[in-house]
């Protein structure tokens, strides 16, 4: 089973060799696939280098030029993983927020126990963040009850962007009609997936807040995961993005 990491990255040459270096050491092979968004501190450089030196055949990488989306650079990505033909296809951050150690238990919940997705929770078992200040922590996992609340889906983490799809959810789910582009884009993915009746898993994770570089978040993409939800609920409604076939749950 062939298996890809997809990172975007914006300015993260503190984090971006440890990063892949941790996921290449670990005992299932994993690719990685950086979409570098014209970092002007050079990560994509650093990507570069380390392609030909050290991860020959196992490291690529995608530059978009200028800040295009977290959303569209996982679009970006799927899409690049289709094209490879690999079976899982992983979301997950450069700054170790994600402890590359659970893309071990993601990979086993799809690979082994049946899940289509498979998501990184905070929240499945309480509340596991590390270092966040509280108003980020009570911010981040009342948003994720409303959209529980609002979509009726039974996934406590809705905003997660530690992730594992099969290739065949990201096949079926029409990706040039996913419209958000932060991290709205997280909650639309997973209604789209349980619109589509794919069986979604969490797994429960430790979020650790990043130690190097600069965090890319702002309470704008709380806003609009807040307020996007009605939209996303209304245009789900009105137009099914389900391809080949597969049931759409109303």
């Amino acid at each position: 089973m062939k298996n890809l990491v997809i990172i975007p990255t914006y300015n993260e040459k503190e984090n971006i060799e440890a990063i892949i270096t941790a996921v290449m050491e670990l005992p299932i092979e994993y690719h990685v696939l950086v979409i570098d968004d014209g970092s002007p501190d050079g990560t994509a450089t650093i990507v570069k280098d380390l392609m030909t030196k050290k991860f020959a055949g196992k490291l690529h990488l995608v530059e978009r030029t200028g800040k295009l989306g977290l959303g569209t650079a996982y679009i970006a990505g799927f899409k690049w993983a289709i094209e490879h033909k690999y079976d899982y296809i992983f979301e997950m951050d450069a700054d170790f927020s994600h402890n590359p150690q659970d893309l071990l238990k993601l990979y086993d919940a799809c690979a082994n126990q049946g899940a289509d997705v498979a998501i990184g929770s905070r929240y499945v078992s309480g509340v596991n963040v590390v270092n966040w200040p509280m108003g980020r922590v009570l911010m981040s996992y009342f948003a994720s009850k409303y959209v529980r609340f609002i979509l009726g889906m039974s996934v406590h983490d809705t905003t997660a962007g530690f992730v594992c799809y099969r290739r065949e959810v990201l096949e079926t789910i029409e990706l040039d009609k996913i419209r958000f582009k932060g991290y709205a884009f997280q909650i639309e993915m997973k209604f789209t997936a349980y619109k589509c009746g794919f069986k979604i898993q969490e797994v429960p994770i430790i979020f650790v807040n990043r130690v190097l570089g600069t965090s890319k978040m702002s309470g704008g993409i709380f806003s609009e995961a807040l307020l996007g939800v009605i939209k996303l609920k209304k245009f789900q409604l009105q137009q099914k993005i389900c391809t080949g076939g597969q049931p759409f749950r109303l």
